[in-house]
């Protein structure tokens, strides 16, 4: 792409000491197999609910505790709750293999962090078996230091799983750079004190504006532009 945006001289971005990666919709556009599985779980268990994209890209960004309230309109039982959540992450992780690739930019950025000594991790709200997957499909040992779900936490847009991660590479969160394409993952990066870099992956530019910059796709950025390199 020709048009490239320096961070530090669009939204004064410093050069970060850390890099907190959300997943999905960031690292990987798993957006249509999210909605797929849910389309099938929300069919299952309640078919007297209408389901759509827009109610889906509501809850997204949210671990499941949080996502199946906000989809069905209120609280179900705790116990069925984790049943939902166990049969659509179960049906998800059967679609998954060879269906994900990086997004633009992102695997560059990542060896650009790599090369400079930038501790980088992920803070998703996935289940922990989601991640794993994902990170041996796209060999995301080979750039990042830690890899933190939120599944069991405070779901984002509560900072906890940003927080956990920027404590896992021992970077406070003010010096860290999150990089987030979900409302609540955007207010997420910005309660836990970090820079946040949005993706209009799975949200619209309007949505986004809590971040300190705004992109359609990771290889907008010209790292070698940013201060401190």
């Amino acid at each position: 792409m020709t048009n490239h945006i320096n961070p530090h001289q669009a939204a004064g971005i410093t050069f970060p000491q850390g890099v907190l990666w959300d997943m999905d919709g960031v690292i990987l556009d798993s957006g249509s197999l999210h909605y797929d599985s849910w389309v099938v779980a929300m069919h299952k268990y309640f078919p007297q609910v209408p389901f759509s994209e827009e109610i889906f890209k509501q809850s997204f960004g949210k671990n499941n505790r949080l996502a199946i309230p906000t989809m069905v309109g209120y609280q179900p039982d705790p116990a069925l709750v984790d049943e939902i959540s166990d049969f659509k992450e179960n049906l998800y992780r059967e679609m998954l293999p060879g269906r994900i690739e990086f997004l633009p930019g992102v695997q560059s950025l990542m060896q650009q962090f790599k090369e400079r000594g930038v501790p980088q991790a992920v803070g998703t709200s996935a289940p922990a078996h989601n991640m794993e997957l994902i990170r041996q499909e796209l060999g995301l040992d080979d750039y990042l230091q830690s890899f933190i779900s939120a599944a069991k936490m405070p779901s984002k847009p509560d900072p906890a799983v940003f927080l956990n991660a920027a404590q896992a590479i021992s970077v406070d969160p003010e010096h860290c750079v999150v990089f987030e394409d979900a409302v609540a993952g955007v207010q997420a990066g910005k309660t836990a004190g970090a820079a946040v870099i949005a993706v209009t992956t799975t949200n619209p530019r309007e949505q986004l504006t809590m971040a300190d910059l705004v992109v359609e796709r990771l290889d907008e950025i010209d790292f070698a532009g940013w201060a401190g390199v």
